[in-house]
């Protein structure tokens, strides 16, 4: 990988901490919370979220949300990527730059 792809990648698709807050319309943050035994049985729900810098909003309760590249299935608690702009999340920094890319040319 170049240099510039390498800050593309940095600049575009920040490593995030696995934090998340819940929607202020939410009455308990609890539900939203997934323990080990629960990701033995599968996803379940697509969660609606807002993407913030450093951190996001749950705004409909759920287990996961989609990449936006690959349609993967990404465990809130494995969320690490996404962008605040295009409001998109991504399994992995390498999806984040192929969407740049593709929005880009």
């Amino acid at each position: 990988m170049g240099l510039d792809a390498a800050r593309a990648i940095g600049n575009l698709a920040r490593l995030r901490a696995p934090y998340c807050r819940p929607h202020a319309d939410s009455a308990s943050f609890e539900g939203l919370r997934m323990n080990r035994i629960e990701k033995f049985f599968g996803l379940k729900q697509e969660a609606k979220v807002r993407f913030l810098d450093g951190e996001f909003e749950v705004v409909s309760p759920g287990d996961f949300v989609r990449c936006a590249v690959t349609g993967q299935s990404i465990a809130l608690a494995d969320l690490r990527y996404w962008s605040i702009d295009r409001q998109e999340a991504y399994a992995s920094a390498e999806a984040s730059l192929k969407r740049h890319l593709e929005l880009r040319g």
